[in-house]
């Protein structure tokens, strides 16, 4: 077990003063927060860079949040310093967990029950990386889509992290996937988690690239991308398909033509976590777990920063040029 660390005075943090770019964020020195009831104080390890927190900087999310804020959503560390009635979690325990805002700093204040237990063996980078995207895409698997071993897989924004973690857990439940990305770069690491068919669609034409890759028609459509490529890939699906929007990284939000809906009887879902069966929720996280430590489901880190880079972590995720996980590791 990590030995227990005293929490410092103060922390240095990655400070949102104004919305804005990346570029608009400073590094800043602040004093450490006081824990309320059922919080815990966590040193971070790492955290890991995510398309909503670019959104929040630029205050472009569903949500806002005021500045001055600290950025960072999914992080893991050691626990410094619990409240008396912080539950099963102790001192010294390592832990992984996700929030809104905050992680982007020496260490962040957090509910208890926003936290989880590190699977021995894992480390802290392995750890921040694998909550949001995975979680996202297992869900979106194996919940929403009902995807089936044997079916045909489409997973849009293939380099990116929650498209890579698809094709890597699609793979792991028995579907054949094909990958869209930007890049021969991206598509390559597709390749390497197990994707069948690679599509480059700033190279090709979509539509006609998926007639060639899935003749029969795709069961399953996962879509974090949005914009010009949404329709292309609804088109790609059987009768009785099914399309999985997740987000809208291109920043366009499509519009679809409901008559393919109606001529192929297409069902278009939506993922959201607070929409999920508790019982399939539970066991969906059992399984991820499963396939963590079993070396099955991995997440792919393509580049990582230290603290004071945190701005440049945030404009590679921003320009798409991320491939897989983008994380700031303390330890640099």
């Amino acid at each position: 077990m990590t030995a227990p660390e005293e929490p410092t005075s103060t922390v240095r943090a990655v400070v949102c003063t104004e919305y804005g770019e990346p570029e608009s964020l400073r590094m800043e020195s602040r004093p450490s927060s006081p824990l309320a009831p059922g919080q815990v104080r966590v040193r971070v390890g790492a955290a890991a860079v995510n398309f909503p927190d670019v959104l929040l900087v630029a205050n472009k999310y569903q949500i806002s949040v005021p500045p001055p804020f600290v950025p960072g959503s999914e992080y893991a560390g050691t626990v410094v310093e619990i409240a008396d009635d912080a539950g099963e979690i102790s001192v010294g325990d390592r832990v992984t967990g996700t929030g809104l805002v905050g992680a982007f700093a020496d260490e962040i204040v957090a509910p208890v029950k926003s936290l989880k237990k590190i699977p021995h063996g894992i480390d802290d980078r392995t750890a921040a990386s694998f909550g949001v995207a995975h979680r996202t895409a297992y869900h979106t698997l194996r919940s929403v889509a009902r995807l089936e071993a044997g079916e045909e897989l489409v997973v849009l924004g293939a380099g990116g992290g929650v498209g890579l973690a698809a094709v890597q857990l699609g793979v792991a439940l028995g579907a054949s996937v094909t990958a869209v990305a930007s890049s021969t770069e991206k598509l390559a690491v597709a390749s390497s988690y197990g994707a069948a068919h690679m599509i480059d669609h700033r190279a090709e034409d979509l539509r006609s690239s998926l007639k060639k890759a899935v003749p029969e028609g795709a069961d399953v459509v996962i879509d974090p991308v949005g914009g010009e490529l949404s329709e292309p890939a609804l088109r790609s699906l059987r009768r009785g398909g099914r399309f999985v929007t997740v987000g809208y990284a291109s920043g366009s939000i499509p519009r679809i033509p409901l008559n393919l809906v109606l001529v192929k009887g297409i069902r278009i879902m939506g993922f959201q976590f607070q929409d999920l069966d508790p019982e399939e929720y539970r066991r969906n996280e059992a399984e991820l777990v499963d396939l963590l430590v079993s070396g099955k489901a991995v997440p792919h880190i393509g580049a990582d920063y230290p603290l004071e880079d945190t701005a440049q972590a945030l404009r590679r995720v921003a320009d798409g040029r991320a491939v897989g996980k983008v994380v700031i590791d303390m330890s640099r």
